[in-house]
């Protein structure tokens, strides 16, 4: 089934909890919108595993249907809060390439401290999950979560910054960054490298 159920949430999950074989890459999206981006990356790389984090029921439910409709064993689904997920849940050092594309920018100066950049729990839980090696991907429409994340990446001597061409490899739209794009936004992009 590819809704993921955790055995437990009040602990550090193994991976093979997850997806059976440790020995293949994992791929983590967060806040996995509508599907789009996890159902193409799974369909393009069977090699590979995808897990994505949704809190909304209404979005996990219609990325179930798509994951379902492609017959996609490689791709699974966790209805949790990003947050949490990554600071305490995902097994350590587990994850190949964490992606949070075109998150909610919690536009509001006096919401600053809640973008998921600005949160030691966050950061703390990347620099753990990540693989020596992996990657994490951030795509924003919103310029300031934009610098907020180099800004808080940049502190952080765990990462470092690698250039990302728009066509330097298979990276599918997600439905917010082709909604944003239609409206004749810039997207933001950044990538990090787990030390």
């Amino acid at each position: 089934m590819s809704l993921f159920i955790p055995p437990d949430y009040f602990r550090e999950l193994r991976h093979d909890e997850i997806f059976p074989s440790p020995s293949r890459p994992l791929e983590v999206e967060l806040g996995c919108g509508d599907g789009t981006f996890l159902q193409q990356m799974a369909r393009q790389h069977p090699e590979r595993d995808f897990l994505g984090l949704e809190r909304m029921l209404g979005r996990v439910e219609k990325t179930l249907r798509k994951i379902a409709q492609a017959g996609l064993p490689n791709a699974k689904v966790l209805r949790l809060e990003s947050g949490y997920s990554t600071g305490w849940l995902l097994p350590t050092a587990s994850i190949s390439r964490l992606h949070l594309l075109c998150p909610d920018p919690w536009p509001k100066k006096k919401h600053a401290a809640r973008r998921l950049v600005n949160q030691e729990e966050f950061l703390n839980g990347l620099a753990r999950v990540l693989k020596p090696g992996g990657e994490f991907l951030l795509k924003t429409d919103d310029a300031v979560y934009f610098e907020d994340a180099l800004a808080s990446l940049g502190n952080r001597p765990e990462f470092e910054r690698l250039d990302w061409s728009a066509d330097a490899f298979f990276y599918p739209l997600t439905d917010f960054e082709s909604h944003w794009l239609a409206m004749g936004r810039d997207i933001h992009r950044a990538r990090w490298r787990r030390l």
